[in-house]
């Protein structure tokens, strides 16, 4: 068991630098690109306002989304900025797409032409009319959780569930009423929603668009959480806690870091 216990913590610590970089830049912008002397690329939080894919760093701020060319980590180069729309919160890639999400909307933009991506299609919630996105993609299905407490506005807060088949026109296909959600993530048939009001919703999503609370776990108020391989990562308002997900429904606390 202390071998066991060992090898976990020596894997938690080789990616503490990266959670910690992935979580932290959640609240920066694109200014401070310039003094970059290095680039990790890995999973993110679904609350960051910045993502890596291929050799392109992408940023978006309250209206823009702006791509940097990184192949020269020490060197990124602007390569193009355009306007998304309002309020935008976060950004998440998904193979060759970006989903951006806001107070209103989420857009989806293709990497075909990574250095110049061009918006495909907007996935809206006809229940929720102003609310804070953050958005995660996974096949064929996008999950989303509006937000309408406190500044986002609104009287009703929900994970919401997307077919984005047609990825020019998602269509909302399901929902499910939680408290006050915030990041997300999966592994495999496992979701993981962060709720301020009931803890950490494990959804079994084997049934896409009707997902099935299985767990919630109460150790911390949970803001953002990062699933890596076998460990889920998740950012609280005291500091990070690691469990262990290689049973994804049922993720057991292996490491605290306050």
């Amino acid at each position: 068991m202390p071998q066991v216990k060992a090898i976990y913590m020596k894997r938690i610590y080789c990616c503490l630098f990266l959670t910690i970089l992935l979580f932290t830049q959640c609240s920066k912008d694109a200014s401070s690109l310039n003094n970059m002397s290095a680039v990790t690329t890995g999973a993110g939080g679904s609350l960051a306002r910045f993502a890596i894919a291929g050799n392109y760093l992408y940023t978006v701020d309250d209206q823009n989304l702006t791509t940097y060319d990184i192949t020269n980590p020490e060197n990124p180069v602007l390569k193009s900025t355009r306007n998304v729309g309002f309020e935008i919160e976060t950004i998440s890639p998904f193979k060759d797409k970006l989903f951006i999400g806001s107070t209103s909307v989420v857009y989806i933009f293709s990497l075909a032409d990574p250095a110049s991506p061009q918006q495909l299609g907007v996935a809206v919630s006809p229940q929720v009319l102003r609310r804070c996105d953050p958005v995660v993609a996974k096949d064929t299905v996008a999950f989303a959780t509006l937000r309408t407490n406190g500044p986002c506005g609104g009287f009703q807060s929900i994970l919401a569930i997307y077919d984005i088949k047609d990825i020019q026109n998602p269509i909302q296909k399901g929902m499910v009423g939680v408290g006050e959600p915030y990041g997300l993530g999966y592994s495999g048939d496992a979701l993981y929603v962060c709720d301020k009001q009931r803890g950490l919703m494990v959804f079994d999503i084997n049934n896409a668009y009707t997902p099935q609370v299985v767990r919630t776990l109460r150790d911390g108020t949970y803001i953002d959480v990062i699933p890596y391989q076998d460990m889920l990562i998740c950012w609280v308002s005291t500091g990070i806690i690691v469990y262990d997900i290689s049973n994804n429904k049922n993720p057991i606390r292996i490491a605290t870091i306050n």
